[in-house]
Order: C-alpha cells, then sequence, then structure tokens
C-alpha cells in the first residue's frame, strides 16, 4: 500500500496590515495582536473579519486571508458581545430548569425579552447566579460540527420545538451548533472567546418573564437606568396572539407553510390581521371625538406612506374626510441645512424642516382658513405649493406622517386633544429559532435595500454603506419620542422574510468584498436568508404595506 505524505501548508495572512505566515488550521486568535487579551474597559479584540466575513476567534484558518480585528466597543463588537450574553442565559437555563424551555423573544429598549414555554414563573436570582459563575470560571465556548440527526434529536429532547422545526425543513447532513457546558445551540454569529469579558449586565424580572439587559453604544461602560416601554411590549405581546392565530412563530413555521401549500393562505390571513389592527386604530381616533390631526411617525422603512394611506381609507368608511400632509414635503433648501458634527448636511434632524412654514399652514387649517400645502422637490430641493387649495371642514382630518412626528417641539402650541399619535415600525416576531432571532433592523435594511434599488436606483453598497448613519438618525430623533404615541403598530407581516428572499439574494450577492463593512453585513444577511424558504409575491394584495417595497402597490403606479 502506498503512503503519501501530505504536509501542513503554510497559508499567507494579513493582519491588520501586517503580513505574517502560519500553519494552516491556526485559530484566528493565535495570529491576532495581544489586544485581544485586554479587560472589557481596554476594548479587546473579540472576533474578526475574515476575508470580509465576521467569524469567532476560535475558528481555525484554512487558506490565505485578510484579517481584521474586531473591537468590543465597535458595532460588531457590540453584536458579538450581546449575543454571547444570551447564549449564557440559555446555558444558565439549561441548568437551573433543564425541564422547561426559555425561549428568546424581541428586544425592548436596552434588553431581550425572554419566556419560558408555558408561562411559568423564571428563578431569576438562580438563572443569575449561574450566569455569574459561568463568567467568573470563563467556561469555554466551543463550535462543533453536528449531524442532522443528533441535532434533531437533542432539539427534541430539551423542548427546542422552534429548532425542530427548522431543522425539520432544511434538507443537510449536519450543522454547526456553539456549545457551552451541555447546552447547545445553532450557530449563526460570532460568540465572544472569554465570558470573562460579560462584565456588564442586568437581568431582571418583567411582566411574566425576563429582561436581558446590555449596556447601549451611547454608554458602553454601564448599564443605563431602566426605562420601561409598556406600549411597545402590549404590540408584541398582541402580535405574539396573532402569530398563534397563524401558526407561525419561527421561521421553520414559516418554512412548514411553504413547503405545505399553504403561503397564499397564511399571506392573506397575516394581511387580514393587520387590516384589523389599521381599523381598531381608526375607531379609537372616531371615539376619541375632536380630534383634527393624526401624527404618524417611525424608523426608515417601517412602511409609514402605505400605513398612512391605509388608515386614511380606513377614516373615510368611519366619516372622515382624510387629507394628508408629509413632513418631507416642508425640507429647508440645501443652504440653509444644519451641519452635523462632520461638516455634512444633517437631514435628520427637525431644524433641517422649515419649522415655520409648517406651522404657519397648520395653524391656518386649523383655524378653518385655506391653504396651498407645501410640496418639496428633492431633485431641486425647492418648495412650491399644490395648486389646490385646502380647508379643513367639519369632518376633515388630518394625516401627517414624517420621522418627527411624536416630537413634541414639531407642534408646542397645539392642543394636545386636537391630535393623535401614531408609531409604526417593522418589529419582526418571527424567530429562527428557539434560541435566535431575527433583528427588526435586519428587516428594515431588507425592505429598504430592496425599494431603494428598485425606486432611486441605488445599489445594495449604496444602502448598507448609509445604514449607520440612519441608525443614528433614529436614535437620536425618533426612539427617544415613541412613547408620546396613543397607538403603536406593527407593520411586519410574519410572512415577509419569505417573499423579501427573492428579491433580496441577488442585490446582497452583487456586493464586493473590496466594500468593506457594506460586504460583511451582505455576508450576515446572506448567511440568516439561507435558512428562510422563498415564497413568490404573486399573492400579496396589491394595497399590502410590502408592496411599498417589492412594487405593485395599489397606491402608486410605480
Amino acid at each position: 500500500m502506498l503512503c503519501y505524505h501530505n504536509p501542513m501548508r503554510t497559508l499567507v495572512l494579513c493582519v491588520d496590515g501586517k503580513r505574517i505566515e502560519a500553519a494552516e488550521g491556526t485559530r484566528i486568535s493565535e495570529v491576532l495582536p495581544a489586544g485581544k487579551d485586554l479587560p472589557y474597559s481596554g476594548d479587546p479584540v473579540v472576533a474578526a473579519k475574515v476575508n470580509g466575513s465576521l467569524m469567532s476567534l476560535t475558528e481555525p484558518l484554512h487558506g490565505n486571508a485578510n484579517i481584521e480585528s474586531i473591537h468590543l466597543l465597535s458595532p460588531l463588537g457590540k453584536r458579538v458581545y450581546r449575543k454571547t450574553l444570551c447564549f449564557l442565559l440559555s446555558y444558565a437555563s439549561s441548568v437551573v430548569t433543564p425541564d422547561r424551555t426559555l425561549i428568546i423573544g424581541h428586544s425592548l429598549g436596552d434588553g431581550y425579552y425572554f419566556r419560558y414555554r408555558n408561562g411559568e414563573k423564571p428563578p431569576t436570582e438562580a438563572l443569575r447566579s449561574v450566569m455569574q459563575q459561568a463568567i467568573d470560571a470563563d467556561d469555554p465556548i466551543t463550535i462543533e460540527e453536528i449531524s442532522h440527526d443528533e441535532a434533531a434529536r437533542y432539539a427534541k429532547e430539551k423542548g427546542l420545538r422552534e429548532t425542530e422545526v427548522l431543522l425539520g425543513t432544511l434538507n443537510r447532513s449536519s450543522y454547526r451548533f456553539a456549545r457551552l457546558g451541555d447546552c447547545f445551540e445553532m450557530y449563526y454569529e460570532p460568540l465572544l472567546p472569554s465570558l470573562s469579558l460579560l462584565t456588564l449586565w442586568e437581568l431582571r424580572d418583567y411582566e411574566d418573564g425576563l429582561l436581558l439587559r446590555y449596556p447601549q453604544m451611547r454608554n458602553p461602560f454601564s448599564i443605563m437606568p431602566f426605562t420601561d416601554n409598556p406600549l411597545l411590549f402590549s404590540v408584541f405581546r398582541e402580535n405574539k396572539e396573532y402569530a398563534s392565530i397563524l401558526g407561525i412563530e419561527s421561521i421553520g413555521d414559516l418554512n412548514r407553510k411553504v413547503q405545505q401549500g399553504k403561503a397564499k393562505e397564511t399571506i392573506l390571513l397575516s394581511e387580514a390581521l393587520q387590516r384589523r389592527r389599521i381599523s381598531d386604530i381608526s375607531r379609537s381616533i372616531h371615539s376619541r371625538g375632536g380630534i383634527k390631526a393624526v401624527f404618524i411617525a417611525g424608523p426608515s422603512s417601517s412602511g409609514k406612506t402605505t400605513f398612512s394611506l391605509k388608515l386614511s381609507d380606513e377614516l373615510r368608511v368611519d366619516g372622515y374626510r382624510p387629507v394628508k400632509i408629509s413632513l418631507d414635503d416642508y425640507y429647508l433648501p440645501t443652504e440653509k441645512v444644519p451641519v452635523d458634527e462632520n461638516g455634512e448636511k444633517d437631514y435628520e434632524v427637525l431644524e433641517a424642516l422649515d419649522l415655520g412654514l409648517f406651522r404657519k399652514q397648520l395653524d391656518a387649517l386649523i383655524d378653518g382658513e385655506e391653504v396651498h400645502l407645501a410640496s418639496f422637490s428633492f431633485k431641486d430641493r425647492k418648495t412650491t405649493f399644490r395648486k389646490e387649495s385646502v380647508r379643513m371642514e367639519e369632518n376633515t382630518i388630518l394625516i401627517i406622517e414624517g420621522i418627527h412626528g411624536l416630537n413634541p417641539a414639531l407642534i408646542p402650541e397645539l392642543p394636545h386633544d386636537l391630535c393623535y399619535r401614531i408609531y409604526i415600525s417593522a418589529l419582526t416576531q418571527v424567530n429562527l429559532d428557539s434560541r435566535s432571532r431575527i433583528s427588526t433592523t435586519d428587516n428594515r435594511i431588507l425592505r429598504r435595500m430592496i425599494r431603494d434599488n428598485r425606486t432611486r436606483g441605488f445599489d445594495a453598497v449604496e444602502t448598507l454603506s448609509r445604514w449607520p448613519s440612519v441608525e443614528r438618525g433614529e436614535k437620536n430623533h425618533i426612539f427617544p419620542y415613541q412613547n408620546n404615541a396613543d397607538a403603536m403598530i406593527n407593520s411586519a407581516l410574519e410572512y415577509e422574510m419569505g417573499v423579501l428572499k427573492p428579491y433580496a439574494l441577488p442585490l446582497l450577492c452583487s456586493v464586493p468584498k473590496e466594500e468593506g463593512d457594506a460586504y460583511t453585513l451582505a455576508r450576515r444577511l446572506l448567511g440568516f436568508l439561507d435558512y428562510i424558504a422563498p415564497i413568490p409575491s404573486d399573492h400579496v394584495p396589491d394595497d399590502s404595506i410590502l408592496r411599498e417595497f417589492i412594487g405593485g402597490s395599489a397606491y402608486w403606479a410605480i
């Protein structure tokens, strides 16, 4: 018998701009600078981009690579921190309550909401203690390849129904799982190399579950004082009930609906539930009496425009004559727009609007005067006025939509009893599986990328590169005012990830490796879309909020 010697290959690596060599199979952590050994306060290296893809430091290298260090206090580093913190809580639950199933829920402020499957009271103090013990011991997290049968058996034994269903809809021989002690979870994203870095967190009782809190980017060295958001939580609770009606609580459930030929039925029922919620808001406005202006605000790609039109339809049914006003028609000319700290024009701030003109026209309308509403051309950056005038009659109601709609400084003199305020966002409630959620931000990124490519000719790189700036604007000018709302609505539809996937894939795949952070984000989005069964858009109604992004809306000719 002939034997062949297969010597270990030497890899050529570029690590943070420095060329080095290493043996094939070397872990990423072994080739990084000493910064990985720093404490939390020293902003250590916690992950790495390897040829543009975000990876854990414990991963082995199998080819020549360009490697870029990711530090803890960077946006990507904080994402790795939060993901690891969630895994640690799942581990603690597997130790303290091995016969019960803890399920990750939605984000809520600066934390994640968790609940036990059957609503059992969580043993918070015991969970907190086990988490801290694991941190003190610096228990290792490993990444392991597990066969399909082993993974399915583990999910069934541990009561991880959502994971079990997902595995049952995928045709793969094996999967990568993260392991901490005897606790496993499907490995979607990088995790910290050391539990000892988890020095800032808080676990507290919340409603019938738990809130796992983490430091925010604007104050990374402490946990902020807790601020409750009961209205937002009530929206998630309501959508949990909707998910129960639809039978979709995870991507596995959605995939199974598609495989069973029930996509059309799922789409129509999901749309009907959202339509009912919009109708409920219209009736709430009517029951209040005396409302003259409805203000609608929400973050980018939440579907504000289509929602305002659908709400207008419902208000007509309730006897109103709606007049729609967009705050986008009240931008200042470019030369008058304030600049940010980098000297760039900042169109996200309230002061970028011609507040004098807006308030003057709004006051005139409320007083019963005839007004030619403003119209702003984004091409020419100029304001003109509509030819047709508007005057408020007894049944007229103004529908005012824009990112600053809930900011009290927008209309400080308008009496509160004349206003009704609505906050809208795409609050994704469908998890990937039992222990991994889909970020509401990721949902909105996909929506915006698809819409901007279709309507503005932007490629995916432009949308993905701009997103950090969009998020900064939202955190400063939208999220702080969401509790001012009289009502909140979730514009995310349980089926939409399946519909968005065919539109998103070619755009994400077009992002070249040279585009840095945009490429890394595209790779991550492609990673979780890989678990989702595609759904044709044929059965999406033409008045759906989703049509604002994929096209074919009854409200527009495009």
